[in-house]
């Protein structure tokens, strides 16, 4: 039986628009301070991890595949425990679909919104924001990812009913 399938238009990645679910990594638009004689700009705390008692980690992903846009997801995911942070290696350009949360346990599938870095960012999502795993247009791709490393049921999965098709027009 078919369906209406709903979709969601990819936004350009700024501080502004994903406020609400972490901050943008970038050296654009944020202050520095320069450090060793001044051969050096430091952009100092850009993004602040947040765990529990936990440590944070710092691994590599590396994506083996690519994402073909329009493409459909059905599920989302989130880390209540910690923050998430992904920052591209070898300026990748990829998607980032977050919802903030209906309640306690599901996201607001209503608000979903979905976004598209410049290669030159990466994100860290806020300790318990639904988003989606990583989705990059390009493949093989390698991700400095800062997550929390410890015990504890730290990753929430929720699958959709009926698939979101993502779009850039």
């Amino acid at each position: 039986m078919p369906f209406d399938l709903q979709t969601i238009h990819i936004e350009p990645l700024t501080k502004a628009n994903f406020a609400a679910f972490g901050e943008v990594i970038q050296c654009a638009e944020q202050d520095f301070f320069h450090i060793n004689n001044a051969h050096t700009e430091r952009y100092h705390a850009i993004a602040v991890t947040q765990t529990d008692q936990a440590q944070s980690g710092i691994s590599i992903f590396r994506n083996i595949k690519s994402t073909v846009l329009p493409c459909t997801i059905c599920m989302l995911e989130r880390h209540p425990l910690g923050s998430q942070a992904f920052i591209p290696m070898h300026g990748q350009i990829f998607l980032i679909v977050v919802a903030p949360a209906l309640d306690a346990n599901q996201p607001d599938l209503s608000q979903l919104r979905a976004f598209i870095s410049n290669g030159e960012q990466g994100v860290n999502y806020h300790a318990g924001t639904w988003h989606h795993p990583l989705l990059t247009l390009e493949a093989p791709s390698q991700f400095v990812v800062i997550d929390r490393i410890g015990t504890g049921q730290n990753c929430d999965v929720i699958q959709f009913a009926t698939p979101i098709q993502l779009c850039t027009t």
